[in-house]
């Protein structure tokens, strides 16, 4: 299906024989007649094609087969992009072959010229690339078709999203590599986990902002992990068929990001993850940090990046790599073959890290279009960086619908905000923050005082803890009287007989391992200020122990297993 923004343009019959296709993107022509194509232009590829088009470049874009409909509307579009117009947009349809496609591109470019008044061989494609993680396989195939410039996608670098291929990839190199097992049946994995010590990652091969990546600590969680990601839909849309075990990998976590052009890399900016264990997941983002291109862990991670990448294939464009220091060195976690994603909020505070001068958006903007002003790119950014900041990514330990923000009101008021991208807003569902895709926002923080930077970060995450980013609405409870068996404490199943004793003395709901600290009304927040209450617990590990729970006693059970903790029922001996 092809179609602009401003009305639907039928395709049932494609003309074939329009062979415009520039073959040669290194004699581009006027950049107003040259055609870029963005496939799942989503998150920072959004920002990316901005870039683009402010240059003078008319944008096509290209929606894969896979992609959700979710990751094409607006929640995956930056605040800063929502004006941002396509010459026209393509679906690639189900039973469309490459070929197809091609061909409904070449309609596509005529068709625009036409519509404008122009000849209809006016336009020419000068290039295409990937807008987010689902589209990366299909701008590789894309771009070698067309002849533009292209990473390939032949033999095993056309499979170079795939997890587990990268990390053969780079042991065939000689250089550290996960220990790993990948398959589509429980029978191709169980060997090489027999062999691990736990815990173990479990992840899908193309898995993007820690989708379905798990920590798993025994056989059996490994096994129930394994068949529930065969069995749900990705982030970035369609169905895991293979599952990727790997070793755990211990250490700090960084991100490396570079643009490449013609085989040399250059450094955008290193960062390290801050990934915490939170409400029941072991991989909660709680923020990025830079660190100074000079330190000794870039001197570590930023020539092994690039022996990844030279591993890869990726000669060309943007990625966002992720290294694991261990004790024997550097090893690869993913290395996504696409711009660093986050909706792009880090650019801000990347521009202020390198002086204001450019981040990777730009990066991949000059090594795709300018070769002149992609050689004037440093090897990497001047040390020491030229700001003091970091990326926060917020963490909810709550859920409901939203009444209210006055948490976000408070963050835009901090000495050191710079940039708020609200994940929720007044009437969408929050929930507790499990992984990338389930933070309600990230902010950025910048101050040339590092202390008061610091002060700014605590305030946050002491505004997490209390639950005071939202106001929920609140349900009306039952008015009926509640008994034991209202909830299912001390019940029988029916037609059972009671035992001995008359009663059944042991029962443990089985609850979702979630932190809970606060009843959703929040009455600190009104009007006296923000008071901490110290009730922050693991409640996946803990277990409250209630006695005779009768009349309001089941109603303060119920309240307690709402909060993820296990409970034990214990009915008293005589207890009528």
């Amino acid at each position: 299906m092809v179609y602009d923004n401003t009305k639907n343009i039928s395709t049932t019959s494609v003309n074939t024989n329009n062979n415009n296709i520039n073959n040669n993107c290194t004699t581009m022509m006027n950049p107003s007649r040259s055609v870029i194509l963005m496939v799942d232009p989503y998150s920072t590829g959004c920002m990316i094609a901005q870039e683009i088009s402010k240059r003078g470049y008319p944008i096509v874009a290209i929606w894969t087969k896979d992609i959700s409909p979710e990751m094409k509307s607006a929640t995956h579009i930056p605040i800063s992009c929502r004006d941002l117009r396509y010459l026209a947009q393509i679906d690639d349809l189900p039973e469309w072959t490459l070929s197809n496609l091609v061909d409904a591109i070449r309609a596509t470019v005529k068709s625009a010229a036409m519509r404008l008044g122009e000849p209809e061989d006016y336009f020419a494609v000068g290039g295409c690339m990937a807008g987010g993680e689902a589209g990366v396989d299909a701008a590789d195939r894309l771009s070698e078709r067309l002849g533009v410039t292209s990473n390939g996608a032949r033999g095993r670098f056309g499979r170079r999203r795939d997890k587990r291929v990268q990390q053969d990839l780079v042991r065939e190199r000689g250089m550290r590599a996960v220990r790993q097992s990948c398959g589509g049946a429980w029978e191709d994995v169980v060997g090489f986990l027999e062999g691990e010590t736990f815990p173990v990652v479990l992840k899908p091969t193309d898995s993007a902002g820690s989708d379905g990546v798990k920590l798993c600590h025994s056989m059996e969680e490994a096994k129930s992990h394994f068949h529930h990601l065969l069995t749900v839909e990705a982030v970035n849309g369609g169905y895991n068929t293979e599952v990727l075990c790997q070793e755990f990998l211990r250490g700090k976590e960084y991100v490396i990001d570079h643009v490449s052009r013609n085989g040399v890399h250059k450094l955008m900016m290193t960062w390290v993850y801050d990934k915490r264990p939170r409400n029941g997941s072991q991989f909660v983002y709680f923020g990025m940090v830079p660190i100074d291109p000079q330190s000794e862990e870039a001197k570590m991670i930023v020539p092994y990046t690039r022996g990844v990448l030279d591993a890869l294939g990726m000669a060309h464009g943007p990625s966002h790599g992720e290294v694991i220091i261990t004790e024997d060195g550097p090893c690869l976690v993913e290395m996504n073959c696409r711009a660093h994603g986050g909706d792009g909020n880090w650019a801000p505070l990347a521009r202020a890290l390198t002086g204001g001068k450019y981040c990777q958006i730009e990066g991949t903007a000059a090594c795709y279009l300018d070769d002149d002003e992609f050689n004037k790119i440093p090897d990497m950014p001047s040390s020491p960086l030229q700001a003091h900041g970091l990326e926060v990514n917020l963490v909810s330990y709550s859920k409901g619908k939203v009444k209210s923000m006055p948490g976000f009101d408070i963050i835009k008021k901090l000495p050191s905000f710079v940039w708020l991208s609200p994940a929720a807003s007044i009437g969408s569902n929050v929930t507790y923050t499990t992984d990338l895709i389930t933070s309600p926002g990230c902010c950025v923080l910048m101050n040339a005082d590092a202390t008061v930077l610091e002060r700014d970060l605590e305030f946050i995450r002491h505004l997490e803890e209390i639950n005071g980013l939202f106001l929920y609405e609140t349900k009306g409870e039952s008015l009926a009287r509640p008994t034991a068996a209202t909830f299912g404490l001390g019940s029988l199943p029916e037609g059972a007989k009671p035992s001995s004793g008359g009663h059944r003395r042991f029962q443990s709901l089985d609850r979702p391992g979630m932190l809970r600290i606060m009843s959703q009304d929040r009455p600190e927040l009104r009007g006296k200020g923000l008071v901490k209450r110290f009730t922050t617990v693991d409640a996946s590990k803990e277990v409250v122990v209630v006695v005779d729970p009768y009349s309001t006693g089941c109603l303060i059970v119920k309240e307690i297993a709402n909060r993820g903790y296990k409970v034990i029922v214990l009915w008293t001996e005589g207890f009528s």
